[in-house]
């Protein structure tokens, strides 16, 4: 009984601190939603997720240290929905970010993003009139753009050196023309048609040097959205499979704790099966 009880006090405080994790990353997509991926809705319930996983764990621990067979029983209930909250976000997360990605461009260092190979939820969602007028203005406020450039002792970036920059998906997708539209290269965020036809991409006529323009109305920034939200869901989701494992194993040691303080708590010897009815229930709380 004491060594159950003591194994899910120490695994609920480890769950506890294993929760700070999950709390941080809701937080640190907030700070992205708010400077970077621009899409203001995604943290929320892994915040909420994140607080319940602190609540219930205390609960937890309380529970198994008081021996308050209440306590536990709150905690099994309560946590067995937010295992399955979590799981169901986890899931969630993988399955709209699945499709699309960048496409490498020959002899560039950083990759070119397309609308077309993004599809579903989320795509139609960042894509829709209704939420990209915000996310572009949020987009063009965080001077993502303006941050591109670089000066090396007083003298200007070279195309050669910008070719081969590692630019991130909003970068990338914002910040300058599409490669294949054929734009000659003047500095980070000033591109001019070349000698040539200009590419059958319609991003390419969208394309404007004004520095408030750009390609915030291309539909290679919205490509660039999504790629950026891939990349930070993807992240966040691996922290989350870890906690969910550890989850549910404390859950399983839990529900084997509260058994035994309900069996204590009638009397019963610790160890002993209880034989009070002829045909006993295989599982019940």
């Amino acid at each position: 009984m004491r060594t159950s009880n003591h194994l899910i006090g120490v695994l609920n405080f480890l769950t506890f601190l294993l929760s700070i994790p999950i709390l941080g990353g809701g937080i640190w997509l907030s700070s992205r939603a708010n400077n970077t991926d621009c899409l203001k809705f995604l943290q929320w319930p892994l915040i909420i997720i994140g607080v319940s996983i602190m609540v219930v764990s205390l609960a937890g621990f309380a529970g198994a240290c008081y021996r308050n067979t209440f306590l536990l029983r709150f905690y099994l209930v309560v946590m067995f929905f937010v295992i399955g909250v979590l799981i169901g976000f986890i899931i969630f997360a993988y399955v709209v970010t699945d499709k699309g990605s960048g496409r490498r461009v020959m002899n560039r260092g950083y990759l070119d993003y397309y609308l077309e190979d993004y599809s579903g939820w989320l795509e139609e969602r960042v894509a829709s009139d209704e939420y990209w007028g915000k996310i572009s203005s949020c987009i063009r406020d965080s001077k993502a753009c303006r941050k591109l450039a670089r000066n090396f002792n007083d003298v200007p970036e070279t195309a050669d050196m910008f070719f081969e920059r590692k630019l991130n998906p909003i970068q990338s997708g914002c910040c300058k023309p599409p490669t294949d539209c054929g734009y000659l290269y003047q500095n980070e965020t000033v591109w001019i048609q070349g000698a040539g036809l200009v590419g059958t991409n319609p991003d390419c006529n969208k394309w404007n040097n004004d520095q408030q323009q750009l390609c915030y109305d291309c539909d290679s920034c919205k490509a660039g959205v999504l790629g950026s939200l891939k990349k930070s869901w993807r992240k966040v989701s691996v922290i989350n499979i870890v906690v969910m494992i550890i989850l549910v194993i404390v859950y399983i040691v839990a529900y084997y704790a509260y058994r035994n303080n309900k069996k204590m708590d009638n009397d019963e010897p610790y160890g002993e099966a209880r034989m009070t009815k002829s045909q006993p229930s295989a599982f019940h709380l």
